[in-house]
């Protein structure tokens, strides 16, 4: 399974949106030069977002975007299906009942829905603050003599 391009910037967006929370609302533009991404590229992702009531717009001058929920409310999990699509590492299980007319005979079958259950069950486990708390942790460890 490889995560793309858009999945892995709109979880460094709402990363950065939950680090600048106490902010108010953040530009895109600000967002951009941070993340060091594209605001066109940020621009396509938004709307995805928005449409899923995760983020809160104000438009005009002190305009941009917020978390709609705290950072612990919001899972890598739900972030990702919703750039992402389906988590599944194949196609036979993005549907229940399964319809692959194979499945009854399938030998690999239980592999990829463990492989599956992995999957889901480590993203939907990891929130935005768990990887803000995991990165503070980290950077207060790094430190020079």
């Amino acid at each position: 399974m490889k995560i793309s391009t858009k999945g892995r910037y709109a979880l460094r967006l709402m990363i950065d949106l939950a680090e600048n929370q106490n902010n108010g609302y953040i530009a895109l533009k600000d967002i951009a030069q941070r993340q060091k991404i594209s605001k066109k590229y940020l621009e396509q992702i938004v709307p995805v977002l928005n449409h899923a009531n995760m983020l809160i717009a104000n438009r005009g001058y002190q305009g941009g975007y917020k978390l709609a929920k705290n950072p612990d409310k919001y899972t890598v999990g739900e972030i990702l299906r919703l750039t992402e699509g389906s988590l599944a590492p194949v196609a036979c299980l993005d549907y229940e009942p399964i319809g692959c007319e194979h499945s009854n005979e399938c030998a690999t079958l239980q592999v990829w829905k463990g492989l599956y259950k992995a999957i889901t069950d480590y993203l939907d486990g990891v929130t935005l603050q768990d990887i803000i708390d995991q990165h503070n942790s980290k950077m207060a460890d790094d430190y020079v003599i």
